[in-house]
């Protein structure tokens, strides 16, 4: 399956935003080429906490308790992840979650958003319940949008011989896509969780999963990734 090209349709998000010269660009500059998954993946899961997921209500509905939360978009990847969190603990795939905390001196906003400290001991900092870790899974602490910068990441990944990244959660346009390109240019397989992944803005959403899909890894449903773990994972391809 490496290097088949894909033809630019079906239900992405983005579909919509490109015209007819774009699409060509797309095709004639043989962008979203596919590549084969690895055989050592992890699931990677970004910032599934209380400041950055919300409420379950339409965003508008509950800003005003959770300025950073997403809400019921969100909540909606969030159940198509918590399968997927079974089936990576059953396939004995490690599951490693970031949380984003934040102080006075160090905030992945700088001066652009008024956000007070999101300290490590902060409820809104936690991994939500739906998605809560068990034994065995890897929990890292990160400050600023990538899960790789200033992080532990790279060591836990390497003492597993990880070569390949699933990732979900949010933001798509943020933290999401900040990792997953700091996970190609490590040199891992990287497929970002298509229906597993939220974002505030629609589309900065479906910009970024153009972005991954053109250029740094592949867009898969939660379900596909799942028979990815279960079953195609000795052939490295998602079919």
């Amino acid at each position: 399956m490496g290097g088949r090209r894909v033809t630019v349709n079906g239900q992405h998000p983005w579909l919509h935003l490109l015209d007819a010269d774009e699409r060509e660009v797309i095709e004639r500059g043989r962008y979203g080429r596919r590549t084969a998954l690895g055989t050592r993946p992890a699931l990677l899961l970004i910032d599934v906490q209380p400041s950055v997921v919300g409420l379950d209500r339409p965003i508008l509905e509950q800003i005003d308790e959770y300025p950073s939360g997403i809400g019921e978009v969100a909540h909606q990847a969030i159940r198509k992840l918590v399968p997927l969190t079974a089936a990576a603990r059953a396939a004995g795939v490690p599951v490693i979650y970031t949380r984003l905390v934040t102080s006075d001196e160090v905030s992945m906003y700088g001066d652009r958003i008024d956000r007070g400290p999101l300290l490590p001991g902060d409820p809104d900092s936690q991994i939500v319940d739906a998605l809560a870790p068990e034994p065995g899974d890897v929990v890292i602490q990160k400050q600023l949008a990538s899960a790789f910068f200033g992080t532990a990441l790279g060591f836990v990944l390497a003492r597993r011989g990880i070569d390949t990244l699933l990732i979900g959660g949010g933001s798509t346009s943020g933290c999401v896509r900040a990792s997953a390109v700091d996970a190609a240019s490590h040199g891992y397989r990287v497929a970002v969780i298509e229906d597993g992944t939220f974002d505030r803005i629609k589309v900065s959403h479906a910009a970024s999963l153009l972005d991954v899909w053109m250029k740094y890894g592949e867009l898969i449903s939660a379900e596909d990734a799942a028979r990815y773990l279960h079953a195609d994972r000795q052939e490295g391809a998602v079919r």
